[in-house]
């Protein structure tokens, strides 16, 4: 099974060779692509965010051949006030199957939040906070802002799981498909 990343960011990569793997078995590789997003550096919204994770996967699969592409877009938006972490992925199969998921939000802290609002990127108005340099490519926001219980790469791999589910369980997605039964 070959995977392309449309990324060439550490985390974004070892996330998808570690749930590949774990799905796929050995077999499994992963190469990195460097793609456009098609969004700005720092996408704002839920919309937003997936375009540029499609856009990703779609590169991805398209420029290398592989049998997947998946594409990871980290975001922020802003919810009643505040400003929160959003993340999307999309894993785009030769055949055209498509799946996606979202989420991984996380309240920034203020002062981050007042930098990204003025137009700085999350990864370093983050390295500005804590004085660490690139974090987007290591702990990520999440993993400083948890104290290492959760970092980038596990958020990457829970999302990268969920917009595999179109693919490994197909037959609840298609039209005619199986149905919900009554316990």
């Amino acid at each position: 099974m070959k995977a392309a990343v449309g990324s060439t960011n550490p985390v974004k990569i070892a996330a998808a060779l570690a749930v590949l793997r774990r799905i796929y078995g050995d077999d499994a590789s992963v190469e990195a692509v460097a793609v456009e997003s098609g969004v700005p550096h720092q996408p704002w919204g839920n919309e937003e965010t997936l375009r540029g994770a499609l856009n990703r996967a779609h590169a991805a699969q398209r420029m290398s051949g592989a049998t997947l592409g998946v594409g990871f877009e980290g975001g922020l938006l802003e919810v009643q006030g505040r400003v929160f972490t959003c993340a999307w992925c999309a894993v785009v199969r030769d055949d055209g199957a498509v799946g996606i998921a979202g989420g991984e939000n996380i309240l920034l802290p203020p002062p981050v939040a007042a930098d990204v609002r003025a137009g700085a990127e999350l990864g370093p108005a983050m390295d500005a906070l804590t004085g660490l340099h690139n974090t987007k490519q290591s702990e990520g926001a999440i993993g400083i802002l948890t104290r290492g219980w959760l970092d980038r790469q596990a958020a990457y791999e829970h999302l990268l799981t969920m917009a595999l589910a179109r693919l490994l369980t197909p037959s609840y997605y298609e039209t005619g498909g199986c149905h919900a039964r009554a316990n």
